[in-house]
């Protein structure tokens, strides 16, 4: 979303330039690029303002720390003051009600039932018993999407229909969530087009029958300052106690993130970052400000890389390379969890220093299509064969392409990597020194950091040649190389001639 943030933010950068002392004209060039970017991106004019100002104020007449260029510093006083306008710190819910209770507001359209949906998942997560509770007897079906949503999270609902009162249904869910055992319920709220009297009267008879612990502004970050705005409004009426942004993962501008903790004084907790229920993120605002300025977010990467491992499973896939009993299962079973924690691209953005490289790839992201093909041909083979390749004959592997859908040199090519993969394994976990020296790394994709440091299929990307046809040297290269060796042979053999 920050993407074009970014890239003006980097493009101001560069007026910082030389060694020594921040004058008032550097900084006032530098920060006029600065204002633009912001103000491009839909923030609050006035937030871009006293952030303008601040930055200048810090930054002027300071002394550039030692190994720093202006830059540099220019960027870490930056870096802090846009932590600072994001929220400075991540809030969390604050649950203390039997059961506690967390109401969602906002307009029509925002993404409150769904964002229902994915926060009842995230707190059964964290051992929670949550209860859906459909208080929005207006828009149509929308007592049946939170229904279906339930269903597909095995999560009890209250049974509203669309003839009942709002109150109503959220004063008697109380009791029905204490009765099925649950310690927090969601209400989803009705909402309109627009702000309307009868739709704050509703939401403040909700609020006085319940008792919220939490008050959830959901704003559409597509929306721009209109989410702001808006946000502003329902404050006043209801006091809101945290915002949701959804569609974070679109092409928005970022205004909204940007402004919404400086006009309201009330933070960003939750960002949807896609349409799975799984897609939902805490805002952390220095790990967002660290995306925006292009430093990436190895935190956040680790976190994911996490939540996709079962416990005890990196140690179960190490006594399997020790025994070099890691087979094409097993391989499948990581590609996988790989694809949970996101796109390559997307995996890039949280890499510092790999941001830009995503680009790169347009929009063929290629390293994800390979494992895409990848997993389509051992998905064809039996359990048998993924248990023990080597039974793999030629009839097999006509099928195994077939049932695939690629050509019988594609099913050759992989068989080929892994055997070559599960050999340099073996090699490293034997010996009585440990893993030792980490050999070149076969084009198997999904195995990043191994071999020569690259990734497959990328651009720019060198040390990994990735599968048959992708990323592998220009024909160029390849004719280069071979009249090398010819002339090498032929020099060799002229000097045997010469000896006799």
């Amino acid at each position: 979303m920050f993407d074009s943030l970014s890239d003006r933010l980097s493009e101001a950068f560069k007026n910082f330039k030389g060694q020594g002392r921040l004058d008032e004209k550097n900084i006032q060039d530098g920060m006029r690029e600065v204002r633009l970017a912001l103000l491009e991106a839909d923030v609050n004019f006035k937030v871009v303002k006293e952030f303008v100002e601040k930055v200048k104020e810090r930054a002027l007449g300071q002394e550039v720390q030692k190994n720093l260029s202006v830059g540099q510093q220019v960027i870490k006083i930056v870096n802090e003051e846009l932590t600072l306008l994001l929220g400075g710190e991540q809030e969390g819910l604050v649950l203390k009600g039997k059961p506690a209770k967390i109401m969602m507001v906002g307009l029509q359209g925002a993404g409150k039932t769904t964002s229902a949906a994915k926060i009842a998942l995230y707190l059964r997560r964290k051992k929670y018993k949550p209860y859906l509770v459909p208080a929005d007897v207006y828009r149509p079906a929308a007592i049946e999407q939170l229904t279906v949503l339930a269903k597909q999270l095995d999560m009890p609902v209250y049974p509203s229909t669309t003839e009942m009162n709002p109150v109503d249904i959220c004063r008697d869910a109380i009791v029905k969530a204490e009765e099925a055992g649950c310690d927090v319920m969601l209400l989803d709220t009705a909402g309109r087009l627009h702000i309307d009297e009868l739709l704050m009267e509703e939401l403040a008879g909700i609020k006085a029958a319940c008792s919220p612990d939490e008050i959830l502004f959901v704003a559409d970050a597509m929306t721009g300052q209109d989410a702001v705005n808006v946000a502003a409004t329902f404050d006043e009426k209801l006091d809101v106690t945290g915002v949701v942004l959804t569609k974070m993962d679109g092409d928005a501008r970022g205004g909204a993130a940007l402004s919404i903790k400086s006009v309201t004084g009330k933070c960003v907790k939750f960002v949807g970052m896609g349409e799975k229920l799984s897609d939902l993120e805490l805002f952390y605002p220095d790990r967002a400000a660290s995306r925006i300025l292009g430093m990436g977010d190895v935190l956040s990467l680790i976190e994911k890389a996490q939540s996709v491992m079962e416990e005890g499973e990196a140690e179960k896939l190490t006594e399997k390379f020790r025994k070099a009993k890691f087979d094409l299962e097993d391989f499948r079973t990581q590609m996988r969890r790989m694809k949970k924690i996101g796109s390559m691209g997307s995996i890039l953005k949280l890499i510092p220093g790999l941001g830009g490289l995503s680009k790169q790839l347009g929009d063929i992201d290629m390293p994800d299509k390979e494992l895409n093909r990848i997993e389509a041909i051992i998905s064809s083979m039996t359990m048998e064969e993924r248990k023990t390749p080597k039974l793999i004959n030629p009839s097999r592997r006509k099928r195994i392409a077939k049932g695939s859908g690629v050509e019988l040199a594609d099913v050759n090519s992989m068989l080929k990597n892994f055997d070559q993969m599960s050999k340099m394994m073996k090699k490293m976990m034997g010996g009585k020194g440990g893993m030792g020296k980490m050999p070149q790394m076969p084009n198997m994709p999904g195995m990043p950091g191994s071999g020569g440091g690259g990734m497959p299929g990328l651009p720019g990307m060198e040390g990994m040649e990735g599968m048959e046809g992708i990323g592998q040297p220009s024909k160029e290269k390849s004719k280069k190389t071979l009249l090398a060796r010819k002339k090498k042979k032929l020099q060799k053999q002229n000097r045997k001639k010469q000896k006799k």
